[in-house]
């Protein structure tokens, strides 16, 4: 029987261990050089001025929505197709969530939707957000320039989750340059393209909401350089913080990996291209890369393309492939279903885009070091799978 084959998977090299292992012998462990080290990597890497560094990227939405105002009596829209922290980065504000749906090629927020979805509020003098988190799916870039005229003409600040997408670009526009944005936010989960063993960084354009997120994530504390020369053991409270801090250690694993992101990005999109190639006759809607755009391709969803309502083809084909040691996955349930949004209010079929796109969709293993072998597997047992998978479920 082959090993089990995760849709993800990290890779740590001597580079890596070394580099840890320095950390481990210096001084400093928690919040030391190394952290500060780490956002100009991560800041120089996307062409961002400012980088905030903090203990995941659901820490890094929650700071970046308290930079930005976020609170009772506000509104946040973004897409149903993420993870929840997209959302839930609005609530533990105070603030109420609302949903856009998806452009059905690309599975990003639609900025066509979005435009709508205004209009009709500013008509009817229904609540306009004060921010729009936008995630750029799978690592496939939003259509930022749309987004962000659309910013410009009804005043509202823009995040965009770019948790999936750090090295991808849109024209001549790396995500997290923040052209278009007022923050992004990156991951670096063991899953993602390249990791810290877990940890988040927003980017930022603007100074002052840099110092606004750097506050959040230490407790809302500063040191002011007049008090400090005379009494060098003052620190003041400014306002209510976390402790959202990211460990010397995590950075050091960071800034090792980083070193190696063109390479993963580049033999994902080899992988991707196979894929391709050999999905092309398969039953299969396979996910597409837009002209003009690199994506980071942190995923490679596939639509089952004969779906009947119940979900019985793709249900079938997950049970298929996960019996034969092969770790496909669901990316994502459509947030506003969960039970705690439905208990707001949100209906399940307020976002048939959305809906039509998870009732087919499978998420393929694809990692910086998955072999050619590894991924003949997966095809090999995905071709017989797939054919039965339907025919039972149709």
């Amino acid at each position: 029987m082959n090993g089990f084959l995760p849709y993800g998977r990290q890779d740590i090299t001597g580079d890596d261990l070394e580099a840890v292992l320095a950390v481990l012998a210096s001084d400093w462990l928690t919040q030391g050089p190394t952290v500060p080290a780490f956002e100009r990597a991560v800041a120089e890497c996307v062409g961002a001025p400012h980088a905030i560094a903090v203990n995941s990227a659901t820490s890094a939405l929650h700071v970046a929505c308290i930079a930005l105002g976020v609170g009772a009596g506000d509104w946040v829209w973004t897409t149903p197709i993420t993870f929840v922290a997209s959302a839930n980065c609005a609530r533990h504000c105070g603030a109420e969530v609302d949903f856009v749906d998806i452009d059905p090629i690309s599975y990003n927020l639609c900025p066509e939707a979005l435009a709508d979805k205004l209009a009709r509020a500013r008509a009817g003098r229904q609540p306009l957000p004060k921010v729009v988190v936008a995630v750029h799916f799978a690592g496939e870039p939003c259509d930022m320039p749309a987004l962000g005229a659309l910013a410009g003409e009804y005043g509202f600040r823009l995040i965009e989750d770019a948790s999936h997408a750090i090295g991808a670009w849109r024209a001549d526009e790396r995500v997290g340059e923040c052209r278009h944005s007022d923050v992004a936010v990156f991951s670096f989960h063991p899953v993602k393209i390249v990791t810290a063993a877990e940890g988040g960084v927003a980017v930022t354009a603007s100074a002052e909401l840099a110092g606004r997120m750097a506050r959040a994530r230490g407790h809302g504390i500063v040191r002011e350089e007049a008090e400090s020369a005379s009494e060098p053991w003052v620190y003041t409270q400014r306002t209510l913080g976390y402790n959202y801090r990211l460990s010397d250690l995590h950075a050091a694993l960071g800034i090792s990996q980083l070193a190696r992101l063109e390479r993963y990005i580049g033999h994902r999109h080899k992988l991707a291209e196979r894929y391709d190639s050999q999905l092309a006759d398969l039953e299969l809607t396979l996910p597409v890369r837009s002209t003009g755009n690199r994506s980071a391709l942190h995923l490679y969803p596939v639509l089952i393309d004969r779906e009947p309502r119940d979900g019985g083809a793709r249900r079938a084909l997950y049970h298929a492939l996960r019996a034969a040691n092969i770790g496909v996955n669901v990316h994502y349930i459509p947030v506003h279903t969960q039970p705690y949004y439905r208990s707001r209010g949100h209906a399940r079929d307020a976002m048939p885009n959305a809906m039509r796109y998870y009732a087919r969709a499978l998420t393929l293993p694809l990692f910086g070091v998955m072999t050619a072998d590894e991924q003949d597997r997966v095809v090999d047992v995905l071709t017989v799978a797939l054919d039965p998978a339907v025919r039972r479920a149709a």
